[in-house]
């Protein structure tokens, strides 16, 4: 008997319904794809891309949010050309559908799901209302969802997403078709555990990057990466440079619907845009990340290449990030969307460049620990053998709807 725990499957399917604005999630599923590959795996991707959505009618989307049948036929005859031995999901969300965890059932595969966001909880994903925390539909029927119109401001869109997520509770998708979840850390894990997810299936594994250690360079100002978007708390970082001192420079890699934010804002340096290359290079110069963000983010991949680079990062002291950023050893934290202390935190770091060194050398020390390449490969590895030996245990599945 092929012991799966020991010896690691060398076929997955990797599936992601990718975003029309490339973001972390996207560049997740290219790591650990040629992670896997590079180690001798053999990955076969299915991708969608929502830009496709231009091109269906509101219904045909409606029904395919829902259910989608070209998933299922296009899983079918993936898994018969490639025979994966485990089908490890990342994004489903719209294109892909549920669908595919009940084609991977019929064939008799495992899956595994990344929690990349909180969509299983939230039609919107973000658990963020008006610009403030919102837990309404954890663990209740999201009907405040469609209520307030939570995705993108469409009651009849968010009812769409709300009624994916009731459908595939009754039907028990997430309960009996997912064999193992991915949480990205203990918050996030404790979070999905509180909205309804089996918490004996939950397993905590975060992102990774490889990246040489940077060479040692003079720091100066801060560095923010990111999509300009209302929760990535660019609002914030604009209020709390009005009231740094003067010459507080802040230099701004991305771009997104919200940049008016920044517009004006004292001290900050618009960058664009920037290949992964050109953002490293400017982590190795900047004397700390700043995450102003007011939702919870679950793992932002730009902390770990910030602690790879050694820099430290100075974030918000909400959710995740309260634990992931050890205040006064990898970086500062600030009361979330409170600008005056992050203007505090921001003066008191341009003003002791010799701590903040050491806040980033202790940055460096704990990538190379726990977030590099390597360790995700065996952590990846390990679950996807759990998963593998989990699947002769689930329990019987409703009829297929």
């Amino acid at each position: 008997m092929r012991d799966h725990a020991s010896t690691p499957p060398a076929r997955v399917l990797l599936v992601h319904n990718a975003y029309q604005q490339r973001g972390g999630e996207d560049a997740v599923v290219e790591a650990e794809a040629a992670l896997l590959r590079e180690n001798g795996h053999e990955v076969t991707l299915y991708s969608r891309h929502n830009d496709e959505v231009a091109g269906l009618s509101r219904l045909a989307l409606a029904r395919d949010t829902l259910w989608s049948p070209r998933t299922g036929c296009d899983l079918q005859a993936l898994i018969g050309q490639h025979r994966p031995e485990v089908v490890h999901v990342h994004n489903s969300f719209p294109l892909v559908s549920p669908s595919v965890y009940w084609a991977a059932a019929r064939a008799g595969l495992p899956v595994v799901q990344t929690l990349h966001n909180f969509r299983l909880l939230c039609p919107q994903a973000l658990l963020l209302r008006e610009g403030r925390i919102c837990e309404d539909c954890v663990g209740r029927v999201p009907w405040r969802a469609v209520q307030h119109g939570c995705y993108r401001g469409s009651a009849v869109q968010s009812a769409a997403v709300a009624g994916m997520l009731q459908l595939h509770r009754g039907l028990g998708t997430w309960q009996r078709k997912v064999t193992l979840y991915i949480a990205l850390n203990a918050f996030c894990r404790d979070k999905f555990i509180e909205g309804g997810l089996p918490a004996e299936r939950i397993r905590i594994k975060p992102n990774f990057v490889d990246l040489p250690a940077p060479a040692p360079q003079p720091r100066e100002g801060f560095l923010f990466v990111g999509r300009f978007s209302l929760e990535k708390g660019l609002a914030v970082l604009a209020q709390a440079l009005a009231l740094a001192p003067p010459g507080t420079a802040v230099h701004a890699a991305g771009s997104g619907p919200d940049a008016h934010l920044l517009e004006g804002a004292p001290g900050v340096h618009p960058l664009g845009p920037l290949p992964p290359a050109a953002v490293y290079a400017q982590m190795a110069r900047r004397r700390a990340l700043v995450l102003p963000s007011i939702w919870y983010e679950n793992f932002p991949r730009t902390l770990v290449e910030a602690f790879a680079n050694g820099l430290p990062v100075i974030a918000s002291r909400l959710g995740a990030m309260a634990t992931l950023v050890d205040d006064g050893v990898t970086g500062l934290l600030f009361q979330p969307g409170d600008a005056a202390d992050l203007a505090a935190k921001l003066a008191w770091a341009d003003a002791h460049p010799a701590e903040m060194q050491r806040m980033g050398d202790n940055a460096r020390r704990h990538y190379e620990a726990e977030l590099t390449g390597p360790a995700n490969l065996r952590q990846l590895r390990a679950l996807y053998g759990e998963a593998i030996a989990l699947r002769g245990s689930d329990p019987p599945a409703p009829g297929k709807p």
